[in-house]
This record gives structure tokens, sequence and C-alpha cells, in this order.
């Protein structure tokens, strides 16, 4: 869907899987959870929906990679919501720098933004949504980082906070075979 209320396809969700040791009062670790479809997306839509890859465990990013967060969330502070799907090309930052500016980072999330702001997620809205990173060369996509926290919304050196998929990927295969 890139435009709101114009849906192909609404599917129903037979059950959602919370990560056990998530708990929205510490800080929002553990920020994951899995929808299983009571059934599979109809072929129609295959050219319309393409996969992104889970990560190994071991996969890790570049300063290479173009990393993309897509969403419905707010645009900015303003709460003005978009009526087309929005996307930012944002960066991903180190584990020190990140940690350096949320205290609260654990080693199961990571930042990614652009120093000005002016590109970001919005936790308003845009939750749970994809941080997807381009091999380089135009490889294959990934799925990075699952949109979790941030303070407000696009402000200056103040980068969102991801669930980094990567510390999940033997979790999520555990649930899905």
């Amino acid at each position: 869907m890139l435009t709101q209320g114009s849906a192909k396809y609404v599917a129903e969700i037979q059950r959602i899987v919370v990560h056990e040791y998530y708990n929205a009062y510490n800080a929002f670790d553990y920020d994951i959870a899995l929808l299983q479809l009571k059934k599979s997306w109809p072929p129609s839509l295959s050219p319309l929906v393409q996969p992104v890859c889970l990560p190994s465990s071991s996969h890790t990013v570049t300063e290479s990679h173009r990393c993309w967060v897509t969403g419905w969330g707010y645009r900015s502070e303003d709460k003005v919501l978009p009526s087309v799907l929005q996307e930012a090309e944002v960066s991903i930052l180190s584990q020190n720098d990140c940690k350096k500016i949320h205290s609260l980072v654990s080693p199961r999330m990571l930042c990614a933004g652009v120093p000005s702001g002016e590109r970001d997620a919005c936790n308003q809205g845009d939750s749970g949504g994809p941080l997807s990173c381009q091999a380089p060369g135009g490889g294959r996509w990934f799925l990075i980082g699952i949109v979790s926290w941030g303070v407000g919304c696009g402000r200056e050196n103040l980068p969102g906070v991801y669930t980094r998929v990567n510390k999940f990927t033997s979790w999520i295969y555990s649930h899905i075979s």
C-alpha cells in the first residue's frame, strides 16, 4: 500500500509472538514480535510484495550500505500524518556513538539517522516498521532494524533507536520453523 486506504489485500492474523523478555518499562529492550498470517499472500501480489533477507547473527552493516526506513508515522513533531508511505535514507551509527547519545541503548539496539535530524523515523506511528539496508554494489536487501524508540522526531543529533534484528535471528527461526 503506497497511499493510505488503498490496500490491495488485507491479511488476517493468526497469532502474535512477543519476545518473552520484552518489557515496555525496561527501555524497550527485546522490542520484537512476529505476526503469523492465517493465509499466505496471494500470488497476484508477487510483483508488489518482495521479500527482505534476515541477517545472519554475524551480519554487520558498514557505511557503504544504503539504509532506508519506511513508515506511516508523523512527519515531524507537529503531528501531521502522511497520506503516502514515507521513506528516508539514514546512516547507521557506531554502537559507541549510539550509547553516548542514548544511555539506555542495549546490545540489542542500534541507532540510525542523520546529524541534522532531517531524516528520521518517528516512533509516533513508525514503530514496528523496517530499517532495510542494501548490500554494497546493489546487492540484497536485509532487515537490519525495527523502529523502536527515540527522543522526539527528527531532532538534531538525536538519531532513532531500532531493534537490532541480527541479535534475534535464532529466536525468529525458532518460531517460524
